[in-house]
């Protein structure tokens, strides 16, 4: 054997011991462990591999978001009738939508529809009893169809399963008032003006009763 022959023979032994070296040392890649993206929303792709870039599906709207959005815009407008058609074909798709059931009493009662009105907050009410704002519609509702007991007994209901809502307070007091229970309805105005300082209208019928009282 030559020398040159010997050499090269070193070389390829130390090249074989290197590579076995690293083979079994387990510090090379591992394909689908080793890899881990440098940022959180790093994508696969890029500008080098535009064809590996997965970009976000446009999502379309539901038939009943369409028609709950084509609701608000008609009541937007004050256009009612259009509102309840579309809240009609809603309905269709699903009878028991609370949220439908609500929209539907709101534009009723700007309708002046009050028995319409009255049987969509029934709805809501067959459907969740403790649904205290349906409770307090409901109420208003009566009172404008002339059923006192009916309304005070839905509103006293909206009171209690949520005693802390001004509204409900303030909505109340509005029916004694109108029921000429005076001395009531104040009680009702200073507890929903107590529960939220931001009902103007409630400080001012305080500020009115009170002065004619004195």
């Amino acid at each position: 054997m030559t020398t040159f022959q010997l050499l090269l023979l070193i070389v390829a032994g130390g090249v074989f011991y290197l590579f076995f070296k690293q083979l079994f040392s387990g510090d090379h890649p591992k394909r689908g462990v080793d890899f881990e993206a440098k940022v959180g929303d790093e994508q696969i792709g890029g500008i080098n591999r535009p064809d590996k870039t997965f970009s976000t599906p446009n999502v379309q709207p539901t038939r009943m978001e369409q028609l709950l959005q084509m609701t608000d815009d008609a009541v937007a407008k004050e256009d009612f009738e259009e509102a309840i058609k579309a809240l009609g074909s809603a309905l269709i798709i699903e009878e028991h939508n609370t949220e439908v059931l609500q929209k539907m009493g709101y534009v009723y009662m700007q309708t002046g529809e009050y028995a319409e009105a009255k049987e969509s907050y029934e709805k809501l009410l067959s459907l969740d009893e403790t649904d205290d704002m349906a409770h307090a519609l409901l109420a208003n509702v009566l009172h404008k169809l002339g059923d006192e007991e009916g309304a005070e007994k839905h509103h006293e209901r909206a009171i209690e399963l949520d005693p802390e809502y001004a509204p409900h307070h303030f909505n109340y007091a509005n029916t004694l008032y109108d029921l000429g229970r005076k001395k009531e309805a104040l009680v009702g105005y200073t507890k929903a003006y107590a529960l939220d300082d931001t009902l103007d209208e409630a400080q001012k019928m305080i500020k009115e009763m009170e002065s004619s009282n004195g």
